[in-house]
């Protein structure tokens, strides 16, 4: 019997969030059985391992992020991710990246493809708002100017090239004005040494 044969079952879906687990679905009293059939039926699609979203939600260009945010609730978006949402870099990004705290459990995600970073506990809320990936489900990240100091950090890895590409595209869009945020992320976070001779060269 499918859902819309099933009023109770569809009343069950309907309690639930555009986007949802497996454990938010058991707690609608939804079994792995109901979840299967609502699969084979077109009403759900699972996202990722136990990440489900429902057939009619809302589309979105966003579902891997969303997959993801949703198996790793604590995580923060950031990283080549970040930066292509606050549109500093032009890349597309081949995984998401997400970052949590050091020493907390680093998330196992195959699918879809997630590059997982550990900053210390002391900063990792630094800079951290929230994005709207689908309507009515945000997910947390990690603000442009944290973004912009991020690259410029971990710039061996990202690539130079990108992290001054983000760093001049994020100064054109924020000017001077932009530059004392950038300066007390890089004092936060230490790498005032890297962000000052970046700056002056770029705005030279």
């Amino acid at each position: 019997m499918d859902a819309a044969e099933n009023p109770r079952l569809g009343r069950r879906l309907a309690s639930l969030s555009p986007t949802f687990t497996t454990a938010q679905a058991r707690q609608a009293l939804l079994s792995p059985r109901d979840l299967a059939s609502l699969v084979a039926e077109g009403k759900i699609d699972e996202l990722s391992r136990g990440v489900y979203r429902q057939a009619d939600a809302p589309e979105t260009a966003h579902m891997d992020l969303l997959a993801v945010c949703t198996r790793a609730p604590h995580a923060v978006v950031c990283g080549e991710s970040a930066l292509a949402l606050h549109e500093l870099i032009d890349d597309i990004p081949a995984a998401v990246h997400i970052a949590v705290p050091r020493g907390s459990r680093r998330p196992t995600i195959s699918y879809p493809p997630t590059v997982v970073a550990q900053y210390t506990a002391k900063t990792f809320g630094l800079g951290v708002e929230r994005f709207e990936a689908a309507p009515g489900e945000t997910i947390p990240l990690y603000n442009a100017a944290r973004s912009t100091v991020d690259a410029m950090r971990h710039r061996s890895r990202l690539g130079e090239t990108l992290a001054l590409s983000a760093l001049g595209r994020y100064l054109r869009r924020n000017g001077r004005g932009g530059i004392s945020e950038l300066q007390y992320i890089a004092r936060e976070l230490g790498a005032l040494s890297v962000i000052r001779p970046a700056v002056e060269a770029v705005l030279a």
